[in-house]
């Protein structure tokens, strides 16, 4: 059994606490699956939040941008953030307008911040972020030169504290509801990948530059 990451002072699910799940399998799962995060922290006395791409390597959420980012800026003055990350799985219809919903997997992570400064560990998250968005890719491209390493700001978020929440199945419908013949079910969703449209420019004009390994198999995998 996987060690429990909460319920902690920030991440305890209040609001239907059935649907928490805070063991770290399931919390580590939804952060891997999840294309794109939210950050939070406080800027000028607002809560903010910006959606990115995050890549999870052990208890670390590794985040990068722009040195000027002012809500990561914020987080490291801060020392510590919150992030937020979610899969839409469908939907869930009931006979009412009370309890339709939908099915999804949710995870909200509080923790440490720091900058990334050891260039070894830094390459390494960057990495792993373009891993994260594309398994693969990162054997397929030019590196990043010391320069565009430079010019980016690389955070590290520690997983001190998470909670995961989840919603599938059947709704709740109340007996008086479910007599009525209204049609109540769940639609599945997942994320899928569609039409490769190619760049024209520079060498790929020629069209005879071949459509890499890491996305012909994404589509297999669609």
């Amino acid at each position: 059994m996987s060690e429990a990451l909460g319920p902690g002072p920030h991440t305890r699910v209040r609001r239907l606490p059935e649907k928490a799940v805070y063991d770290e399998a399931t919390v580590f799962a939804i952060l891997d699956e999840a294309p794109m995060c939210q950050v939070a922290a406080t800027i000028d006395g607002l809560a903010m939040t910006l959606p990115t791409l995050h890549a999870r390597v052990g208890r670390t959420i590794y985040l990068h941008g722009s040195r000027s980012n002012a809500l990561f800026r914020a987080g490291l003055a801060q020392g510590v953030a919150s992030l937020s990350a979610t899969t839409f799985d469908g939907l869930r219809l009931a006979r009412s307008a009370f309890e339709t919903s939908i099915a999804y997997r949710s995870v909200v992570v509080v923790g440490a911040t720091r900058e990334v400064t050891d260039p070894t560990e830094k390459r390494q998250a960057l990495h792993a972020v373009v891993e994260a968005a594309l398994r693969g890719r990162g054997a397929e491209v030019r590196a990043m030169n010391d320069r565009e390493e430079n010019l980016t700001l690389v955070v590290a978020l520690a997983i001190d504290e998470a909670a995961a929440k989840v919603s599938a199945g059947p709704t709740g419908d109340d007996p008086e509801d479910a007599a009525r013949a209204i049609w109540a079910g769940t639609v599945r969703a997942r994320l899928i990948y569609d039409e490769v449209i190619p760049s024209t420019d520079g060498a790929m004009a020629r069209g005879d530059v071949p459509v890499p390994a890491s996305v012909r198999r994404l589509l297999e995998e669609a």
